[in-house]
């Protein structure tokens, strides 16, 4: 049984949303304040957040960027109605690993849910540790090292580079990205996959250059997807 919180002041969508992932058999935490969330947080472990960015006390993006803080191992699923895509880039940024903008459908939301709870070390990743250059990646421990140091990614951040790395040199195309990492029912925006590879890019790089070492990078291939290349000295 996972534990989930659902962070959503809107009455008539948080009584549904918790009805419902009860009867998947789900532990379920229905917090109505960025602050009750903030507290529930702090106090149980949760295995996904829904977490709507409209809330009446505090800033949506700030409690996602606490939460990701005190529950570095959740899901962190984003409910907006913000439109613009700065706004969505912004909350990823912040620490959601995937978003859904209202209105939706409530059967999307749930097949979503499941997806992400379902999903552990991408199916690709058929060996458990693969070492490119100075990086290992362990997915039986779920941890990423740089000659020896550990390099801190987010989960999804995890989940994206051991697909990578189940498959350097080789071009993968956004979809099997989307499909592999995310939810293979997903095919609305990729954004959410856009900023991972960014912050997975950035990461790669300043632990090049702070520890000296040889480490992938990751080529965007336009209209296509991208590629992890393995490192030359």
């Amino acid at each position: 049984m996972a534990e989930l919180l659902v962070v959503e002041d809107d009455e008539t969508i948080g009584d549904v949303l918790e009805s419902r992932l009860r009867a998947r058999d789900h532990g379920v935490v229905w917090e109505r304040t960025g602050l009750g969330a903030l507290r529930a947080a702090e106090t149980r472990r949760f295995d996904l957040v829904l977490l709507d960015l409209g809330l009446p006390d505090l800033d949506g993006i700030e409690v996602c960027r606490r939460m990701r803080r005190v529950q570095p191992g959740c899901v962190l699923v984003m409910l907006t109605a913000r439109q613009d895509e700065m706004d969505v880039v912004v909350g990823l940024e912040a620490g959601a690993d995937d978003y859904l903008t209202k209105p939706f459908g409530f059967a999307a939301l749930l097949a979503r849910v499941g997806a992400h709870l379902r999903r552990g070390v991408p199916a690709a990743s058929a060996q458990d540790r693969v070492v490119i250059g100075d990086l290992t990646v362990d997915t039986a421990a779920r941890r990423c090292t740089v000659l020896g140091h550990v390099l801190e990614l987010r989960p999804k951040e995890f989940d994206l580079l051991a697909r990578f790395a189940a498959e350097p040199d080789t071009a993968i195309t956004r979809e099997a990205l989307m499909d592999d990492v995310w939810d293979a029912h997903w095919h609305g925006p990729t954004k959410t996959l856009d900023v991972h590879v960014a912050a997975l890019r950035g990461k790669l790089a300043a632990a090049a250059a702070e520890r000296g070492a040889a480490l992938p990078g990751i080529t965007t291939l336009r209209g296509h997807g991208y590629r992890l290349d393995t490192p030359t000295r």
